[in-house]
């Protein structure tokens, strides 16, 4: 298990070129490291992150060139081959909390606020807030919380499925260790196909979805990992994933 802490507490953890530059490496990194079999993405001094650190002097930098950083993470973030968690400790607003909502899973305190900020900006929605939240808690719920930018507490959003637990703040480390503790010991290839699978289906058709299930077991069925599930299964005892290939070398065909 490997956690990213946001780490500008001075700032609410906003996130500025250096820091998006920083998380860009992180995560690019996690996704070529087999030994990572689950992420954490959290906040430093009580907040999680309170958007992009929008420079206050004027920048000679097109705009479009400075979202490309915003959009590289997003896609990272998204398309991570391990279960990724949210550990929201504080205020997630605008592009924070849109990072949060990147990650396959929300454990917050009760004390967490969370807002799509833009609007009181005078933005929209980046890091993928347009494309997550009407996914998330459909078209109508997606428009109030981006029309209206209003801020929202832990248990509202837990109850739009935009948090998946809330759990007090004293224990919050233990859950989230032992969630990825959970996580990490699942098969990975398997992990990493059904997190993709999840993430493509909801805007492909159903016959595009069975084509890709049926890739994807052909996939697990040559690893190790099925076996290894079926032995512990009638053993008794816990399985161990390694996410090992089966199909035999070329030299053990000859043999």
């Amino acid at each position: 298990m490997r956690t990213l802490t946001l780490n500008r507490p001075h700032r609410r953890n906003a996130i500025d070129a250096e820091l998006w530059e920083a998380l860009r490496a992180a995560l690019t990194a996690v996704a070529s490291d087999p030994g990572v079999r689950a992420l954490v993405l959290t906040g430093a001094g009580g907040a999680f992150c309170s958007g992009a650190d929008i420079p206050r002097q004027v920048s000679t930098v097109h705009p479009l060139y400075r979202m490309r950083p915003l959009t590289e993470v997003t896609l990272l973030l998204h398309e991570l081959p391990v279960p990724t968690v949210a550990k929201v400790t504080g205020p997630a607003v605008g592009a924070g909390w849109n990072l949060a909502l990147g990650c396959d899973l929300v454990v917050a305190i009760p004390e967490a606020r969370f807002s799509q900020i833009f609007a009181r900006r005078g933005l929209s929605p980046d890091c993928g807030g347009s494309w997550l939240l009407p996914r998330l808690v459909g078209l109508q719920q997606a428009k109030r919380l981006a029309l209206l930018a209003e801020t929202i507490d832990a248990e509202e959003a837990r109850a739009l499925g935009l948090v998946t637990w809330v759990t007090d703040a004293a224990t919050v480390d233990a859950f989230v260790d032992d969630l990825t503790a959970r996580l990490a010991a699942g098969p990975p290839v398997a992990l990493a196909q059904t997190k993709a699978l999840l993430n493509e289906g909801s805007y492909r058709t159903l016959r595009d979805a069975l084509a890709n299930e049926g890739r994807a077991q052909a996939v697990n069925f040559a690893g190790t990992d099925v076996q290894e599930a079926y032995t512990a299964f009638a053993g008794r005892r816990e399985p161990l994933f390694t996410g090992r290939w089966a199909v035999p070398s070329r030299s053990e065909d000859d043999t």
